[in-house]
């Protein structure tokens, strides 16, 4: 059991640092190792439920890092098959993390609806767990699915409801995995739900504020805001190209080190949005070296 839980923290680890494409087949090994330890070993029922709630977190990472490749199939039945874990094994924390993902994956496929009743089930099973920043984080989930069905009012309540949760600081109850949302993640996801509303120049100020926040820890997500900077000054009312440029170079700086599908996708984004100022020289500039890397294979996930 040490084992598959010692599994999970360390693909996290390095999924934070680097993404999914460097971990992806180490995650399908460790969960079918796993699975073969529960279907053939031999435990009391305790251990038996314990060992089935440590499989279930590790297919919750090996989900997260299918989403992060864009395996959505894959990713939607990893954490469908942590949600039944968590249902044999008794395990609410577990069941509220399965829900929480299940709220994520449906934002990212366009299931506003679906997003947003994923998040409150992980609200209604998380209340009884003593943990404030996870309930946080569920409504931040909520607030994404809000936005994205375009309704600003709910949107800015699930909002302020996660910022007050947070504000109450951490508990001996949080699990190990929410150390990912630290301050900066809190900013970030705030201003992925701001972009969903067309709310672009507060999405740039709170994209900013999660790079700033975030420091030199969680390299992948921080590549991701920084990627959102560039298109939210880019396509903004009043377009700051230079400025754009000069974020979506910082951008390429986490190549090759950091790889993922979503990383991928965002610079292809950004190149999109920055299309229509092409005549400006740090654009122009930008598409030179952005050219450069997808031609010599720099950026492949």
């Amino acid at each position: 059991m040490r084992a598959v839980t010692q599994a999970v923290a360390t693909l996290y680890a390095r999924d934070h640092d680097h993404g999914s494409a460097q971990v992806r087949r180490a995650a399908s090994e460790s969960l079918h190792t796993a699975y073969r330890w529960l279907q053939n070993g031999t435990y009391s029922a305790k251990t038996e439920a314990r060992l089935r709630s440590a499989v279930g977190a590790l297919s919750i990472a090996a989900g997260w890092l299918s989403y992060d490749s864009g395996r959505s199939g894959d990713a939607h039945s990893l954490y469908g098959e942590a949600l039944a874990a968590a249902r044999i094994a008794d395990d609410p924390e577990l069941e509220a993390h399965a829900f929480g993902c299940l709220s994520l994956l449906a934002k990212a496929q366009g299931r506003p609806r679906e997003a947003i009743v994923a998040a409150q089930g992980a609200q209604t099973v998380a209340r009884g767990l003593g943990s404030a920043r996870l309930l946080s984080l569920f409504h931040m989930r909520e607030a994404g699915g809000w936005a994205l069905s375009g309704d600003a009012g709910a949107t800015d309540r699930a909002i302020v409801q996660a910022h007050r949760l947070y504000s109450r600081g951490p508990a001996d109850a949080d699990p190990v995995w929410l150390g990912f949302y630290a301050p900066g993640e809190l900013a970030g996801l705030e201003s992925l739900a701001r972009a969903a509303l067309g709310q672009h120049e507060r999405a740039a100020a709170g994209a900013e504020q999660a790079v700033l926040l975030h420091g030199g820890a969680f390299a992948r997500n921080s590549a991701l805001y920084t990627a959102d900077i560039a298109i939210h000054h880019a396509v903004r009312d009043r377009p700051e190209p230079e400025v754009a440029a000069d974020a979506a170079g910082r951008v390429l700086a986490y190549l090759p080190e950091v790889r993922s599908d979503r990383l991928l996708q965002s610079l292809h984004d950004v190149a999109g949005a920055l299309q229509r100022h092409s005549r400006v020289p740090a654009v122009a500039d930008w598409f030179e070296e952005y050219r450069s890397i997808t031609t010599t294979g720099g950026g492949r996930a």
